[in-house]
């Protein structure tokens, strides 16, 4: 993997993955085994909605990192700070990918009710977006208002692309592709000092 030219930008970074709820979820499993391949530790946060699609095995095999799925698991930090706080603390990034409309929601409301919105409360550094759902969904003015208030907070997002989707329509909705994805979190950690 050393010779794809985004490799350089992951190699010893962090990236907090905060994946919720939605088909696209197993797609993101690729992104973290090639962001680990890159050379970056890739610590994974799941909503109770996401673990649905995808387990969190499937994350813990490709990062080699233990997933956290629960605001009351046992902190695994040496400093027994809590996964939120510690989270919060210790990465370069932080990307969701998916991002449902109901994460988009409670991140636009601050809700903490799940370790991933609970651990985007708790950070302060660069945060990318890439949001997945029906193309109806995304278009709806209530989530459109919500993804306007997260811009205007420095959220970067990562539009949908327009394709099939897993409910048999056609529009924007599908997660980007994968490249894009990658392209976005590189081009933040590169502004991000390590």
């Amino acid at each position: 993997m050393g010779c794809d030219p985004l490799a350089s930008a992951y190699e010893e970074r962090t990236i907090l993955l905060g994946v919720t709820g939605g088909i696209a979820a197993y797609k993101v499993a690729g992104l973290a085994s090639t962001w680990t391949q890159y050379g970056a530790q890739v610590r994974v946060l799941m909503t109770p909605a996401a673990t649905r699609f995808v387990t969190p095995l499937t994350f813990q095999s490709v990062t080699r990192q233990p997933v956290v799925t629960d605001i009351w698991q046992a902190p695994e930090v040496t400093e027994h700070r809590p996964e939120h706080v510690d989270a919060g603390l210790a990465g370069d990034v932080f990307v969701v990918a998916p991002a449902s409309a109901d994460f988009l929601a409670r991140a636009a409301h601050g809700f903490g009710d799940d370790i991933v919105n609970l651990s985007l409360l708790a950070y302060t550094g660069p945060v990318v977006v890439a949001p997945a759902m029906n193309d109806k969904m995304w278009a709806h003015p209530a989530v459109q208002a919500n993804v306007a208030l997260l811009r205007e907070r420095g959220i970067r997002f990562v539009e949908p692309a327009v394709g099939h989707l897993a409910c048999g329509s056609h529009g924007a909705g599908r997660l980007a592709l994968e490249n894009d994805i990658e392209e976005a979190v590189a081009d933040v950690l590169r502004t991000v000092s390590s």
